[in-house]
């Protein structure tokens, strides 16, 4: 009976060390796989916007400044972010924190103006309820089409020139830094970096 526990035992602990080579085995391979899948960017589907085109200007009012602005015309020496959403859109909502961050960490050169359409009512109960009092907020039909916007979340970033220097479906933080990624770099599209990468590949293509 004794021999038969110690050899039990010695079984349990081949097993065990069996065990913790593999996991060890999988964690690491899990790491070259991280290294060499490249992250996926803003997805780059309309077909109306052009990167390193003149950004449209279509003049909108703002709903709580009451303001006239005009979207796709930056301040003197600042970039426009603007974001196409709707209040029954689940995703547009779960990314307001990640806009709102990225606006108060981006003001010295950016200003993010969130657009949407529908009844005025709907969107003034939205801001109050996600506490967008202090955001450039629009209602605009013309918005959406001029930009060629056809599913939400979409972003569109504008540099200091009026130019369209990023844009794409946005449905994460990474997507929405992915844009200011690509102004910086100087490309159309976080993909197009990778791609170009040697060694490089990713499965998410814009």
């Amino acid at each position: 009976m004794y021999n038969i526990l110690i050899i039990s035992n010695l079984v349990l602990w081949v097993l065990l060390l069996g065990l913790s080579v593999l996991v060890f085995a999988l964690t690491r391979q899990i790491g070259v796989l991280y290294e060499r899948v490249a992250p996926a960017g803003a997805l780059m589907m309309n077909q109306t916007l052009e990167v390193g085109a003149d950004a449209p200007h279509v003049p909108v009012q703002d709903l709580n400044s009451g303001k006239t602005i005009t979207a796709g015309q930056p301040a003197k020496g600042r970039s426009q972010l603007l974001f196409f959403m709707s209040p029954d859109c689940p995703v547009c909502k779960s990314l307001l924190p990640s806009l709102r961050s990225a606006q108060s960490a981006e003001s010295s050169w950016m200003d993010v103006i969130f657009a949407s359409d529908g009844e005025l009512a709907l969107h003034q109960n939205y801001i109050h309820q996600n506490g967008l009092e202090d955001a450039q907020y629009v209602s605009s039909k013309n918005l959406g089409v001029r930009y060629g916007v056809a599913k939400l979340p979409f972003a569109v970033l504008i540099d200091e020139q009026g130019i369209i220097a990023s844009h794409g479906l946005v449905n994460s933080r990474e997507h929405i830094e992915s844009l200011f990624e690509s102004k910086e770099l100087g490309i159309p599209s976080i993909q197009d970096y990778f791609n170009a990468a040697p060694g490089t590949s990713n499965s998410n293509a814009a």
